[in-house]
């Protein structure tokens, strides 16, 4: 979640552009096959896929430390039905 977060794959090579200066290209391991869907108006979609459940979920860890979501605006990488705990902002005082 985030304007202007993007990402790509070329092969296993995870193409991500999260609000730095450069963009983060991220090698999965050849035991995951990666697929992206980016939607007009939408975010982009993530799915990885493979028989090793433990090896998934430390890609996607891996993945998801590139950018935690803040707990502000919610933007950053989170997994699909992941409930994030929101904060109040400052309130301007009179």
């Amino acid at each position: 979640m985030g304007v202007g977060y993007k990402a790509t794959n070329d092969g296993n090579i995870l193409d991500l552009t999260l609000g730095y200066s450069h963009h983060l290209y991220f090698e999965v391991p050849k035991e995951i096959k990666v697929k992206t869907e980016t939607e007009k108006g939408k975010n982009p979609i993530i799915t990885l896929e493979g028989c090793d459940k433990q090896l998934i979920g430390q890609v996607a860890a891996k993945i998801r430390s590139l950018r935690k979501p803040e707990p502000y605006k919610g933007k950053g990488i989170k997994f699909v039905g992941e409930q994030l705990r929101r904060k109040a902002g400052k309130t301007a005082s009179k």
